[in-house]
């Protein structure tokens, strides 16, 4: 007799954290990915403009992650990781050359807001104690309805902070959400707010471990292999279409779904999960030299304020720049060349490069890269279980209580699997 499958249609972080857990467990396993390679918005691919491999986007892990964390332990890419000695946050005023670095003591208490060196520049311990009504919001608050536009906290803390965690501005974004991520990090002390990023790229340190840790314990990961329509018979899924051939769901087989909303609505049109229209804009650029890190310390990036650009990422020869939620700033309509143009000179003050210029550029323009993070997107996220016994959603845009992160989306693909394992040694 064979033994249950679980066959998971989606090899992004979510589809992969929950083929993982379950392969680890002994669960035949069975991944279907309509594009030719796994990641979905998280890989590294080599760009031929810049004759480099490079990430699609710039991602931060903290040290306080603790799923994305134990994901890479999981897979063997402990090592992977990246970043400061201590949790320190360099920012640059691109408009004024002002720089600082805000640095996060270890241990419960904060002492760092009682350290002007530490804390951010023209602010007190009075405007730290003023913001702590975020832990108190509601459901329905954004950031801005908690913060004063006018403390000085404001763009210089909450809304690079809540550009780069909700992929939206103050003014949408809802505080709970953000609250989530500073409980588990800044809240907790530099021991869990460490910045971290990927040595060699996203996908040597969370994509093709992954998928070496399948194929050795005997997972079936198709690419190319679109799921067109589900089949259900009463409540449960009973087949995956895939256009050329038809997989037949047997009795104890299971189902994920970690595909984004937009094509979660095509293959469940009764469902209503929040819109992913949320863009990114990256911008790439090679240098003729190794870029010199004088201006970023020990970190592998600096905040940006007053400029197009949020932060920018060195690695090597490659300097990378991320623009959150284009689409609410009005990036998506700026044609590549003006804002690859404009952004550069950002960054030659950003990095201390003088007159120093690029030798070639590459712009990834995601425009799909988060769900809408707003109090009322977020009350549309969709929990795991659904009325099919059979079916099981992950992704960014369910109820993980966390951003659309990395950390949400392998918390996700966890909760996934551990429901799946539940029913089984339940059964």
């Amino acid at each position: 007799m064979t033994a249950p499958t679980v066959h998971i249609v989606g090899a992004g972080l979510s589809g992969l954290a929950a083929a993982v857990r379950l392969a680890e467990a002994g669960v035949r396993i069975a991944v279907y990915e309509s594009a030719g390679h796994a990641g979905g918005r998280c890989r590294t691919f080599h760009d031929r403009t810049l004759d480099r491999e490079i990430d699609n986007g710039n991602h931060l892990i903290m040290s306080g992650n603790r799923a994305a964390l134990e994901y890479l332990s999981r897979i063997g890419s402990n090592d992977a990781l990246t970043g400061p000695r201590e949790a320190a946050y360099p920012f640059v005023d691109v408009k004024t050359g002002r720089r600082w670095r805000v640095r996060i003591n270890d241990g419960l208490f904060p002492s760092w807001i009682f350290d002007p060196g530490a804390r951010v520049p023209e602010t007190g311990v009075l405007n730290y104690l003023k913001a702590a009504g975020i832990a108190l919001a509601r459901a329905d608050q954004t950031v801005a309805d908690l913060v004063d536009k006018s403390d000085p906290l404001y763009r210089r803390f909450w809304e690079p902070l809540t550009l780069a965690v909700l992929n939206t501005t103050p003014e949408i974004g809802q505080a709970r959400l953000l609250w989530s991520v500073i409980r588990e990090t800044f809240a907790l002390g530099g021991g869990a707010s460490r910045p971290l990023a990927a040595k060699e790229g996203l996908g040597p340190a969370f994509i093709d471990p992954a998928l070496k840790f399948l194929a050795m314990h005997g997972a079936d990961v198709q690419f190319n292999a679109r799921v067109r329509a589900l089949g259900f018979d009463g409540d449960r899924v009973s087949s995956l279409d895939l256009g050329e051939e038809t997989i037949t769901t047997g009795v104890g087989d299971r189902v994920i779904l970690a595909v984004p909303p937009s094509r979660l609505k095509q293959l469940l049109p009764e469902l209503d999960p929040p819109d992913d229209g949320a863009s990114i804009l990256n911008v790439h650029y090679r240098t003729n030299t190794p870029v010199p890190l004088g201006a970023l310390g020990d970190a592998p990036f600096i905040g940006m304020l007053s400029s197009d650009a949020h932060w920018c990422f060195v690695r090597g020869d490659i300097v990378s720049l991320t623009v959150s939620a284009s689409h609410a700033i009005g990036m998506d309509d700026v044609p590549n060349e003006k804002a690859a143009r404009d952004m550069w000179r950002e960054t030659q003050i950003a990095l201390q490069l003088g007159d120093t210029l690029y030798e070639a550029v590459r712009v990834i323009r995601e425009r799909r890269a988060t769900p809408d993070q707003s109090p009322a997107a977020v009350a549309k996220r969709l929990r795991p279980g659904t009325r099919w016994r059979n079916l099981i959603l992950a992704g960014d845009h369910t109820d993980t209580g966390v951003p659309a992160t990395i950390e949400g989306s392998i918390r996700s693909g966890d909760r996934a699997a551990a429901i799946i394992l539940e029913r089984r040694n339940a059964a």
